[in-house]
């Protein structure tokens, strides 16, 4: 049974907020994977976890938003954490989303820890929007359930004041607070709030869809840690931007703002549910087949798929000022390797960074 902290003793030190804290690369939010007939291809799922976590990922957010854990079965979600388990044979720490009510949550969390998931992100509850003492009681309830550390999001109906933070804060196995409001003045009350009254280090994350956008911003309030969807489909832009942000090297960041991060904003809010079904079809244009997303989610129309494969060519033309004389990415902590991107063959296929040609999707 889980304990509460009392006032002015520290936060749990666990291995999980270690990994977490100091991360040498962005975090990865895979795809789900389905074939034609819109089963899980759990081969598909597998290699694409393998392809981050070798491009350099920190860690891997399983089955959360990117991977639609809104869309599935529980006996789904286990194989994908299983999977994404295996896949990283602990070179980087495991964390599988959790949500709906109470209950429902914590029967994910258990299936997560029967799957050797390292951590939970926790979603807002399903559909009802409660009160700060409400959320607080779900929040700690679930905490109380598993043995695995937790990571709030606070997003759409789950929104903390920084009293609620700071009592999540004390709450033994919560360990970290994902942002995906996008409030700054709150955040920055938040953090004063915690650091204030819950000495030791609790975690922080920017959770808005393409954070890095607005990863400037939060690294302003002292916020690095962040979620990186364009790493499913462009991990060698999303190391980029990482290693500038963290480097300091703010030219190169608004380069990478400017030129790739921004348009591919502005073709996100083109439609609704864009910012799981363009990441997908981001991931088709690479060369795997991660299959369509599944309904109420839709997939981008044909001219937006263009669009985003013109923008991925442009986003790639913006490392070359980066690449040593190698041609390898240089970064703060060692060289990244850029594979050559053609995404689109002489018939027409797209080709992935391994040559493989696959039809293009929406094409």
């Amino acid at each position: 049974m889980r304990e509460y902290l009392p006032q002015g003793e520290s936060v749990t030190s666990a291995p999980l907020a270690a990994r977490l804290s100091v991360p040498s690369g962005p975090l990865f939010f895979p795809v789900t994977a389905y074939g034609p007939d819109g089963a899980l291809d759990l081969d598909t799922y597998r290699a694409h976890v393998r392809r981050g976590v070798e491009a350099g990922a920190a860690a891997v957010f399983a089955c959360c938003g990117t991977g639609e854990f809104h869309a599935l079965t529980p006996e789904e979600f286990q194989d994908c954490v299983r999977a994404a388990v295996e896949e990283t044979a602990g070179r980087v720490p495991v964390v599988a989303g959790a949500g709906y009510g109470t209950a429902l949550a914590v029967r994910f969390a258990r299936l997560a820890e029967e799957a050797g998931a390292d951590g939970l992100l926790a979603m807002p509850p399903y559909l009802v929007v409660a009160g700060q003492e409400g959320l607080l009681r779900h929040y700690r309830e679930l905490a109380a359930a598993t043995s695995l550390d937790i990571v709030v999001y606070q997003r759409d109906n789950a929104v903390f004041t920084p009293e609620t933070v700071v009592e999540l804060a004390r709450t033994e196995g919560i360990i970290g607070f994902k942002d995906g409001v996008g409030d700054l003045d709150l955040m920055q009350r938040i953090v004063s709030a915690v650091r204030s009254e819950v000495p030791g280090d609790f975690l922080y994350f920017n959770g808005l869809p393409t954070a890095e956008l607005t990863g400037l911003a939060y690294r302003g309030i002292g916020i690095t840690l962040y979620s990186s969807a364009v790493f499913c489909f462009a991990p060698e832009i999303a190391l980029a931007f990482h290693a500038a942000l963290n480097a300091g090297d703010d030219e190169t960041a608004n380069r990478l703002l400017d030129g790739f991060y921004r348009p591919f904003v502005d073709l996100r809010a083109q439609g609704r549910g864009y910012a799981v079904s363009l990441v997908k079809a981001g991931v088709r244009l690479r060369g795997l087949d991660v299959g369509e997303v599944r309904p109420p989610l839709h997939e981008p129309t044909e001219d937006h798929v263009k669009q985003l494969a013109q923008l991925i060519e442009r986003g790639y033309a913006l490392l070359e000022p980066l690449e040593g004389p190698d041609g390898t990415l240089e970064g703060p902590d060692g060289a990244h390797e850029g594979p050559e991107v053609v995404l689109e063959g002489s018939d027409g296929a797209h080709e992935g960074p391994g040559g493989e040609g696959r039809p293009g999707e929406g094409e």
